[in-house]
């Protein structure tokens, strides 16, 4: 049955499943991790219930994510063994400890403290609970910083050696932890959690708000959401240009391949592409729709500077870029919409309409998943980017493969496919369930409603209520 196709292909595809499946549950995870604390801070700081009902609302659904997490986490480690052994036996003595510290340190932290969060409120105390709940956010960040170390040191390696059975062993741990692009992308990361979250939650409670504007805990997501978005968008925005410079002097092929440059600029400054079909067959981008100088301006933040394009390097080194062209643009324009979502709440506090505007709500509900996918764009973008190799610059894909027949991968490949499916659409299905639901009783919520005089109904009033003041 798979024959005609690559061992190679078909193990690179199966990976790219698996993550594609898991990476979403952290990237929710962190995000959800840090806002319960949030949440939690504030009853106790305020003693308004509708913190700590907000809190239990998503408190569940954080459960759900983080079990499907662990588990979609734990088929992928196998797939070291199973198909890529070369790459595991080359980069272990260095990859091996940091994914070690990522178990010993987040691992423990958030399973350790997970039980208390979730069932100990009554049984610790208030103040015991909360620090529960803080130590969770803090262990889902400190994966985010070991598993970002393992990623980063695979894209720009430095501080190892490489002995006599041509393994890369560690000379100098500071380094490989903290390797040139570790920082940029730890933060870019962890702001893309933080937005995909804020737009999950924003959109749950639109979609409550829509069904009825009194919701207390509705308004609290919303409001906070919108907040979320409306302060780290931009902040988004900037570390993602921190970070394209610094893979501009890293990697610069990969940002050729982003661009769809083929040609150095050597005379002239380089354009933007806004779009276009890159083509790797003739070295060109078809029907490109370029910006004057806008290129050039924002790599090298200089009107006239040069990037090399995919022509000053070897053939056999080019990343694709008919993909990745395409995978960073709908990253970056997710990313502009999320910061104009953002400026309109603005615009809507302003007016003291942010909880009446419908639209506004649609829009948060149509941008609910638009996180998950900037975080699979940009995760395709930086993979397929860095290829064709595993350690960049070193080792290449076609040779960190197990020797395994194209048949075997692909029939593991089609039991991932079904059992996935099956298996993460019925917890997926499962958490949608759980947004369904109202986050209380619109009965406890909803003002009392006068009775109608001469066929005018006055505006109900807010008084006495525990709604958040719409300028909050």
């Amino acid at each position: 049955m798979f024959e005609g196709f690559d061992a190679v292909d078909l193990a690179r595809f199966q990976f790219a499943f698996t993550v594609s499946f898991h990476i979403i549950f952290p990237a929710f995870t962190i995000g959800l991790a840090s806002y319960l604390a949030v949440l939690e801070g504030l009853w106790l700081a305020t003693g308004k219930p509708v913190y700590m009902d907000t809190f239990k609302y998503w408190v569940k659904i954080f459960a759900v994510s983080f079990g499907m997490g662990v588990v979609s986490g734990i088929v992928m480690s196998y797939q070291f063994g199973t198909n890529w052994s070369v790459f595991s036996d080359k980069t272990g003595p260095i990859l091996g400890p940091l994914m070690g510290y990522e178990v010993l340190s987040a691992f423990f932290l958030e399973a350790g403290f997970l039980g208390i969060m979730l069932f100990g409120q009554k049984r610790v105390g208030n103040g015991l609970h909360f620090f529960a709940t803080v130590v969770v956010a803090i262990g889902t960040l400190f994966s985010a910083f070991w598993i970002l170390s393992v990623n980063s040191w695979m894209q720009t390696p430095q501080g190892y050696g490489i002995n006599a059975d041509g393994q890369f062993v560690p000379e100098d741990w500071w380094a490989i932890v903290f390797n040139p692009s570790f920082p940029y992308r730890l933060v870019h990361m962890v702001l893309a959690a933080y937005l995909t979250t804020a737009f999950v939650v924003g959109g749950v409670g639109a979609f409550h708000l829509l069904r009825n504007r009194y919701n207390a805990s509705a308004r609290v997501m919303f409001s906070m959401a919108l907040w979320m978005a409306t302060i780290v968008a931009p902040l988004q925005i900037v570390a993602g240009d921190f970070h394209g410079v610094n893979t501009l002097e890293h990697q610069p092929a990969k940002i050729a391949a982003m661009e769809g440059h083929f040609e150095t600029n050597t005379d002239h400054p380089m354009p933007l592409t806004l779009f276009g079909i890159p083509n790797m067959e003739t070295a060109q981008t078809d029907y490109a729709l370029d910006v004057p100088y806008l290129g050039s301006l924002i790599l090298t933040h200089s009107l006239d500077g040069q990037v090399k394009g995919l022509k000053d390097f070897p053939r056999e080194n080019w990343p694709n870029s008919t993909v990745i062209f395409w995978t960073f643009r709908v990253m970056v324009a997710i990313g502009f919409a999320m910061l104009g979502l953002g400026l309109w709440s603005l615009w809507k506090r302003f007016r003291g309409s942010l909880y009446e505007s419908h639209w506004l709500q649609r829009a948060m509900i149509l941008m609910s998943p638009a996180g998950f996918v900037a975080v699979l764009c940009g995760w395709v973008t930086t993979e397929m980017g860095r290829q064709p190799f595993t350690v960049y610059g070193l080792l290449r894909t076609a040779e960190s493969h197990s020797p395994i027949s194209a048949p075997a991968v692909g029939a593991s490949l089609v039991a991932f496919i079904v059992v996935y499916f099956l298996l993460f659409g019925a917890g997926t299905f499962y958490i949608l369930r759980l947004m369904g639901k109202a986050p209380s009783p619109y009965e406890e919520d909803t003002p009392h409603q006068p009775t109608r005089t001469a066929g005018i109904t006055p505006a109900p009033s807010l008084e006495g209520r525990n709604v958040p003041d719409p300028a909050e």
